[in-house]
């Protein structure tokens, strides 16, 4: 198990779309932590090249991320969504794809990593078997523990919880609209519901941000933790100026379509306030809105692009990802250590 090899038990979040880099998984890896490129949005060969990239420059263990593909959406779900925004902004085609899913899969069983990690569904027996002969490990990501029974079955090694905390999209199974109006479970309640219900390592996410974070979510239960907004003002992420000069002001951060079609946590923004009724409509929205976010940045115009960042953002603090790791790393034993020491007493 890779989790057991990590001299620390911190665990960087794919984070597609930009921030995510092989210098930044090489730095999280090569500080003891376990690195994780993001291939959201890319091709496999473009993959290939990202992931060849960080064997150059790092020989320590590291995960790969693919987005399990859904459902094309009917264009009468969305077409009176974009045609009001395209009075506006700049739109692209609402198209459908599978993020090139079997060329991915194909692509990382002829050449194996040490972990592959799944956002936004889970793959099948079959195919997770297919990793498996290619001594991979699989994690998944799950926002339930229906979800994780799920995984399970299936053959997953880790699961990786997601908290409503975290920035981005919400990695659910299933994406409905009936499914807004109930709160989605922070990390520390699914960490216990999952504990209690399943066996498997689990990799906390969501929120945690600090020592005493990675502390609570580690005293929970967790084997370790996911972190991706503490690495958004890394030198090596991927992190527009744009993104990374709203990360330290006080801004509410809100769950959001209107960027995607997809549930997602972001800064709170005009954009955001003035599309609360985005139909659920996923990827065919995000690549319909892409146009407008791209223009949005190159004008610095923070009311229009998606900012995603999880609820503790401005904690984020601006150092090399390595330095990050370790400085989380001894904040949170010292707060382990704080704990037993002081905050219970002997019976």
């Amino acid at each position: 198990m890779i989790l057991d090899e990590l001299r620390t038990p911190i665990v960087l979040a794919p984070m597609a779309g930009g921030p995510s880099t092989p210098e930044l998984a090489a730095a999280v890896s090569e500080a003891g932590g376990l690195g994780f490129l993001a291939t959201g949005y890319l091709s496999a060969a473009d993959t290939g090249e990202r992931i060849a990239r960080l064997r150059e420059l790092s020989a320590a263990p590291f995960g790969v991320n693919l987005f399990a593909p859904g459902a094309a959406t009917a264009p009468d779900r969305f077409a009176a969504y974009l045609d009001r925004l395209g009075r506006q902004f700049p739109l692209g085609e609402p198209k459908f794809d599978d993020d090139d899913w079997d060329a991915k899969l194909e692509r990382l069983t002829a050449d194996p990593v040490p972990v592959v990690s799944f956002t936004f569904g889970c793959p099948s027996a079959q195919e997770i078997e297919r990793l498996h002969a290619a001594r991979s490990e699989v994690w998944v990501t799950v926002t339930s523990v229906p979800e994780a029974r799920i995984a399970i079955e299936a053959g997953a090694d880790v699961l990786v919880a997601q908290g409503s905390e975290a920035g981005g999209h919400r990695a659910s199974f299933l994406d409905r609209a009936e499914d807004d109006a109930t709160d989605p479970l922070s990390v520390l309640a699914l960490l216990q519901l999952l504990t209690a219900a399943v066996d498997r390592p689990i990799v906390a996410t969501g929120g945690l941000i600090t020592g005493a974070g990675i502390a609570a979510a580690l005293a929970a239960g967790a084997a370790a933790v996911q972190l991706g907004t503490a690495f958004l003002r890394c030198p090596e992420a991927g992190t527009s100026a744009l993104h990374r000069d709203a990360l330290p002001i006080e801004t509410p951060t809100m769950l959001t379509r209107a960027f995607s079609g997809r549930r997602a946590r972001g800064l709170r923004n005009q954009f955001i306030l003035d599309n609360p009724d985005a139909p659920v409509a996923y990827p065919e929205i995000h690549y319909a809105t892409s146009p407008l976010r791209k223009a949005a940045r190159e004008a610095g115009n923070a009311d229009a692009v998606n900012l995603w960042a999880g609820q503790t953002h401005t904690l984020a603090v601006e150092a090399p990802a390595g330095e990050v790791v370790r400085n989380l790393s001894a904040a949170a034993k010292s707060a382990l250590n704080q704990a037993l020491s002081s905050r219970i007493q002997s019976c």
